[in-house]
């Protein structure tokens, strides 16, 4: 596989496995209006963490589930992760992948008053993933999911940076952005058709 690439706005990198996105203080908004064009067909894993109240009745993956035309799940513990689904991190407890890329739940100490914590899920997919994946920072009250974008970025993965003029609450992209340089800082809308190009098939 390392001989195949796909081209991404002039860059050749390797073809993604997955993808994934986080996102707190007005990401359910910016979720919606990232995913809901993604068709049908679409090949990648998608897994959403949004910072969420610790109880176990999250709508989030019913609210996604109404709107977007991918099937919609809450991840389940020691669950592989299966292209064309969108996977929602449930309340209370950290998502981990693990290197045969399974689901791991727990329930450690939160991180940054998160958990789910965006930096664990992000730093255990840089491991299980490498340059085959693809990880989003969204709007956010907190600095949250910057040192996983940055693991992200180091295992040679793909860094992208919701632009903080277009989120609702800049904190969380601003974080990202004062550790590492993005390979994408994209409006929502920008990153939309981006999203598409993600899912291309090897050269």
């Amino acid at each position: 596989m390392s001989g195949q690439r796909i081209n991404l706005r002039g860059q050749l990198r390797a073809p993604l496995q997955a993808l994934l996105i986080g996102a707190s203080a007005g990401g359910v908004e910016a979720l919606l209006q990232l995913l809901e064009d993604l068709p049908a067909d679409y090949r990648l894993p998608v897994v959403c963490l949004l910072h969420v109240p610790d109880r176990n009745d999250s709508l989030l993956a019913d609210l996604l589930a109404r709107r977007l035309q991918l099937p919609v799940k809450e991840a389940e513990d020691k669950e592989y992760l299966r292209g064309g689904r969108v996977y929602v991190a449930p309340a209370g407890y950290h998502l981990s992948i693990e290197g045969d890329r399974s689901f791991s739940l727990s329930r450690e100490e939160p991180r940054h008053f998160s958990r789910p914590s965006i930096d664990i899920l992000f730093e255990s997919a840089a491991d299980a993933y490498s340059e085959y994946l693809a990880a989003a920072l969204l709007t956010g009250a907190n600095e949250d999911g910057a040192l996983g974008l940055l693991a992200v970025q180091r295992a040679g993965g793909l860094a992208l940076v919701q632009d903080p003029a277009d989120a609702q609450v800049p904190t969380m992209p601003n974080a990202a952005l004062a550790l590492l340089q993005p390979d994408f800082l994209l409006t929502i809308a920008a990153m939309r058709l981006l999203l598409a190009e993600l899912d291309a098939p090897p050269c």
